[in-house]
């Protein structure tokens, strides 16, 4: 449902003082503090007292880490809120995304912004990774959205837009359905 722009969170670090060498090497978010963010195993505090250090910059408020790190976080277009409204008519929709609570803040914000509704209000229930503590593609974490919400593998089509994930869905035993970077969520649905 959400656009992203990786680069711009990257552009944003190294205004912040993040390495060249690291974006070169592909090695911006290979640090496993992003990890640990997205899974719950650590605050977003810590998790800035840490950005600090790799960025070799103790000086980098609170505000300036969350802008940078959110930089990614674009839109979710009208026509794709439509969509899942309307599905939602007809079906229980769930959603089950790998996030952190700083984008997640800025998300439900944003949204409500833009739209006018609380994002949750889409779905019968959000799963997100740092609350279940498990992401994508693991095997775990589909299992535990199953059981949290006590939907039926077998009845239930499971769509990301990466592969991986899909993947791992399938490993479930969930139906899936690949969204690839060509396919709109409107044209297929």
């Amino acid at each position: 449902m959400l656009n992203l722009d990786f680069d711009a969170s990257i552009q944003a670090f190294k205004k912040l003082g993040l390495d060249d060498k690291v974006v070169d090497k592909k090695q911006a978010y290979s640090d496993p503090v992003f990890y640990e963010l997205e899974t719950g195993k650590i605050s977003a505090p810590f998790f800035r007292q840490q950005i600090r250090k790799i960025l070799n910059n103790p000086d980098a408020s609170d505000q300036e880490i969350d802008n940078a790190w959110t930089a990614m976080i674009l839109d979710i277009p009208p026509e794709r809120v439509k969509v899942v409204q309307r599905l939602s008519k007809k079906y229980n929709i769930y959603l089950f995304s790998n996030t952190n609570e700083i984008h997640i803040e800025k998300l439900h914000r944003q949204f409500k912004s833009e739209h006018g509704i609380e994002f949750p209000s889409l779905f019968v229930k959000d799963y997100y990774s740092h609350e279940i503590h498990d992401r994508k593609p693991d095997l775990t974490s589909y299992q535990k959205v199953i059981e949290f919400s006590g939907v039926n593998p077998i009845e239930t089509l499971f769509v990301d837009d990466l592969e991986k994930n899909i993947s791992g869905a399938q490993k479930a035993g969930l139906q899936t359905f690949w969204l690839k970077p060509e396919m709109e969520l409107m044209e297929v649905f």
